[in-house]
């Protein structure tokens, strides 16, 4: 089986794999937040347009 041998690349990127900064952390937050923002915002304006158009629901 090649189980050990994928335990041992799992443990080496663990290994590599690092805590962000504070900066990097705060920067993908905040990046993240206006991806989200920005999805319900379309989302939002789907629904009114659906809401206002004539058998729209």
């Amino acid at each position: 089986m090649k189980v050990p041998r994928d335990v041992t690349s799992y443990v080496r990127v663990l290994k590599m794999a690092s805590t962000p900064s504070r900066e990097e952390f705060l920067q993908v937050a905040k990046i993240a937040g206006i991806g989200i923002l920005i999805v319900g915002a379309i989302g939002f304006l789907i629904f009114l347009v659906m809401d206002v158009l004539p058998g729209g629901g």
